[in-house]
């Protein structure tokens, strides 16, 4: 069996370099998917009706969340050396023109709000276990952001299902 040459092990800069490229994608896909939750957050706001304004509460306070989470995550890509994060993910977009969509035929119901954000909460959760499952060379404290950030947004993602499933029950 012959041995595979590995060109990057004689110049360590380009070793690093493409550590940090690898980390800083996993990060970038955190960054827009924070993104896609603050467009979400908005945008359900902006479908609820006067009267449900604890919704309307606690969903400004997830993007205020995801905005700071969306911060931290810029200023690890700044280390980096890559620039800040700006936009969502094409998945999210699609999503949003589906929410577009069954909002058309169904309706601007509480209970269909709730639904849609419990799907962007999964999402979320998807992509911090696929964050912390890459095979990036996470740092320690990088890998300790993320787990961190996770478990603040599963508070999120737990609340909403909570929501969710006691609007199902009293309907």
């Amino acid at each position: 069996m012959q041995k595979r040459y590995n060109f990057l092990t004689h110049f360590p800069k380009l070793q690093t370099m493409e550590k940090n490229n690898k980390v800083a994608s996993v990060l970038t896909d955190l960054v827009r998917i924070n993104n896609d939750r603050i467009v979400g957050y908005e945008k359900a706001i902006d479908e609820l009706k006067p009267e449900d304004e604890d919704l309307k509460m606690l969903f400004r306070r997830y993007t205020t969340e995801s905005r700071q989470l969306v911060t931290e995550l810029n200023s690890e890509l700044s280390k980096l050396g890559a620039a800040p994060v700006e936009g969502t993910t094409h998945s999210g977009k699609i999503y949003r023109v589906w929410m577009d969509l069954k909002t058309a035929i169904s309706g601007k119901t509480r209970e269909a709000v709730l639904e849609n954000c419990v799907f962007g909460e999964d999402a979320a959760q998807k992509a911090y276990d696929m964050a912390l499952n890459t095979d990036a060379d996470l740092e320690p404290e990088q890998r300790e952001m993320i787990v961190q950030q996770k478990l603040t947004l599963r508070m999120g993602h737990d609340e909403v299902k909570r929501l969710r499933d006691l609007h199902k029950v009293g309907s």
